[in-house]
C-alpha cells in the first residue's frame, strides 16, 4: 500500500500556542475563583479538546459541570483567542511545518487537520497563515463527541476524505499523521495510522517511545521515506 494522506494535529504542530492556551484556561479559570494548578494543564489539556480539559478540571475540583456551563466557558475563551490572534501582527507558525505542508502537496497527497480545536480558530490560523487552500478536510471539536486520545477524529478524516474523492480508497493505514503529544499519538496508534511525534512540545526521547518516527524537526523528515511509510514502519 502507498500513502495517499498527510493528517496534521493542530495547536503545537502548526501553530505555537501552547503557551496562549494555558494562559487563557488560566484566565477563565480564574474568572471562576479557580487557580490553575501548575500540572494541570499537561496532564488535562496537552492533546485535547478544550470542553475536555476544562471539564476534567472542574470535575476534578468538585464543581458540577453541566452542558450549558461548559458551553459559556469554552466561548469566552474561543472569544479571548480570536481576540488575541488578531492583535498579533505575525502569527507563530512552525516554519518546518509550512516547509512541510508544501512537499507533502508537491507530492500530491491529500492533507486534514485533525484537532480538538475549534472549527473557528483553526480557519482563522490557516487563513491568516496562507495555509488554508493546503487542507482539503478540517476536522475540529465541533466535528465530533470524544476527545484525543480517542481515534475519532481521525477515522472520519478518512471517512470525509473518501466521500470527497470517491476514486481514492483511503484506508487509516495509508495516511501519516504528526502529532506533538501523548495523546494524539495514541490517538493515530488507535486509529490504525503510523504516527511522526515532532519534538515542538515535549522532549524527542520523551516521544520516540511512543511514535513509529521522531524529529526535532519535520523539516528533518525526509519526503521519500514518507512515500515508502507503509513498506517502512507498519
Amino acid at each position: 500500500m502507498t500513502l495517499k494522506a498527510v493528517l496534521f494535529d493542530f495547536n503545537g504542530v502548526i501553530i505555537n500556542d501552547e503557551f496562549l492556551h494555558e494562559k487563557l484556561i488560566e484566565q477563565v479559570l480564574l474568572e471562576e475563583n479557580l487557580l490553575l494548578k501548575p500540572e494541570e494543564y499537561h496532564k488535562f489539556c496537552l492533546g485535547r479538546s478544550d470542553r475536555t480539559c476544562l471539564d476534567d478540571i472542574l470535575t476534578q475540583r468538585g464543581r458540577y459541570v453541566n452542558e450549558g456551563y461548559l458551553e459559556q466557558l469554552i466561548k469566552r475563551k474561543t472569544l479571548a483567542y480570536q481576540q488575541q490572534l488578531e492583535s498579533i501582527e505575525e502569527l507563530p507558525i512552525y516554519s518546518d511545518t509550512v516547509d512541510f505542508i508544501d512537499r507533502v502537496s508537491q507530492a500530491n497527497l491529500k492533507m486534514a487537520v485533525v484537532t480538538g480545536a475549534i472549527r473557528a480558530e483553526v480557519e482563522l490560523v490557516l487563513n491568516k497563515a496562507n495555509l488554508a487552500d493546503y487542507f482539503q478536510v478540517i476536522i475540529a471539536e465541533d466535528d465530533v463527541k470524544t476527545s484525543k486520545p480517542k481515534p475519532d477524529g481521525y477515522l472520519l478524516a478518512v471517512d470525509i476524505l473518501n466521500q470527497q474523492y470517491t476514486d481514492i480508497n483511503l484506508k487509516p493505514s495509508e495516511c501519516l499523521v504528526i502529532e506533538d503529544t501523548f495523546a494524539g499519538i495514541e490517538a493515530a496508534k488507535l486509529a490504525g495510522m503510523p504516527v511522526v511525534g515532532v519534538a515542538h512540545t515535549y522532549p524527542f526521547h520523551m516521544l520516540q517511545r511512543l511514535a513509529n518516527w521522531c524529529v526535532d524537526y519535520l523539516s528533518d523528515l525526509e519526503l521519500d521515506r514518507i512515500q515508502k511509510v507503509n513498506q517502512e514502519i507498519i
